[in-house]
């Protein structure tokens, strides 16, 4: 538990009290009330794991809010009983599923074409799936799972969906938004950050910090996608953020802990439909309109750490991937 305490320590305080930032928002927002009155029914977007937890409840609420939502999931079947569940409360709710592993580059790279080949717009990208302190492991392409989940198979997903998203922005003349889930874990990742060496190091593999590597590598990846777009000039926004802690099944590969957690979870960390808050303030708030380059928290701009602001590092994360994805 030492690794996660300083996570709930930081959203301890708030989740018991309230406190509304600058936005109006505290810990305590859910999903629903970020996007009360919102309407997004001239919006489309791509959600990846979409079949439990934050993703689910982000599909959900933004398909409430009349988007038009794709569910990218690794398991159709269990997104399609959430899309009928969806449908359920929402008879109007324009909600499809696709499959996505985002540990598979093939897999990426099918979704993608897939989708662009169905000539659909797309406003909204919500970067939301991830693994959290697997076993060392390595997926399909050999590469290190966390860090070829959390940020690898979304950095290929976003570059090849990147044209779509300009074009509609363009025809549509609203802003897009990427929105990437990081988390607060992106401070306790290795001393140096991104370890582009010993990516796939076994022996020196630390679960916990892999995880806050893939972390760090998601509000890196943010960063750099504003710096890019504000250079071409792009109408499209990208920010990353922390959900919260949140009792989901991230924590399946120890036990101790997610009994742990699960056990005095109740003092400190939110439900799921608050967990998902953030995620959608970003997406669809009028307030974050224009806004790159952030990275929020409890539905309000926070501090992320000095490595997150490293420009040199954010450029070198975008090669290696660049270069590792193509390979």
């Amino acid at each position: 538990m030492k690794f996660l305490a300083p996570i709930f320590d930081r959203e301890k305080e708030d989740v018991d009290f309230g406190r509304r930032g600058p936005s109006g928002f505290s810990a305590c927002s859910t999903a629903q009330d970020v996007t009360q009155g919102i309407d997004g029914s001239s919006l489309s977007a791509i959600v990846t794991g979409a079949s439990s937890g934050i993703g689910q409840e982000t599909a959900r609420v933004l398909a409430l809010r009349g988007v038009d939502v794709i569910m990218a999931v690794r398991n159709v079947e269990s997104g399609k009983k959430v899309k009928e569940t969806i449908l359920k409360e929402s008879p109007k709710a324009k909600i499809e599923v696709m499959e996505l592993d985002l540990s598979s580059l093939a897999s990426v790279r099918k979704f993608a074409s897939e989708y662009n080949s169905l000539g659909l717009p797309l406003n909204l990208l919500i970067n939301n799936a991830g693994v959290m302190a697997t076993p060392f492991m390595l997926s399909q392409d050999n590469i290190e799972m966390q860090f070829a989940t959390n940020h690898l198979g979304h950095f290929l997903l976003t570059n090849l969906l990147l044209e779509n998203m300009k074009k509609t922005a363009n025809e549509s003349g609203k802003e897009g938004r990427i929105v990437i889930v990081s988390s607060e874990a992106h401070r306790y990742t290795y001393r140096e950050g991104i370890r582009f060496d010993k990516i796939n190091d076994s022996s020196s593999y630390n679960s916990m910090l892999a995880y806050g590597q893939s972390k760090l590598a998601n509000v890196l990846h943010a960063n750099e996608l504003t710096r890019l777009f504000q250079e071409e000039g792009v109408k499209i926004t990208a920010n990353s953020l922390h959900p919260g802690a949140i009792a989901t099944n991230l924590l399946r590969h120890h036990g101790i802990i997610e009994g742990l957690v699960n056990w005095v979870g109740k003092y400190f960390i939110k439900n799921i439909p608050q967990g998902a808050a953030t995620t959608c303030y970003v997406a669809l708030h009028p307030e974050v309109e224009g806004v790159s380059g952030k990275y929020f928290l409890n539905s309000n701009v926070g501090q992320p750490s000095n490595l997150s602001s490293d420009i040199q590092l954010a450029k070198k994360l975008w090669d290696f991937s660049l270069k590792m994805a193509n390979s």
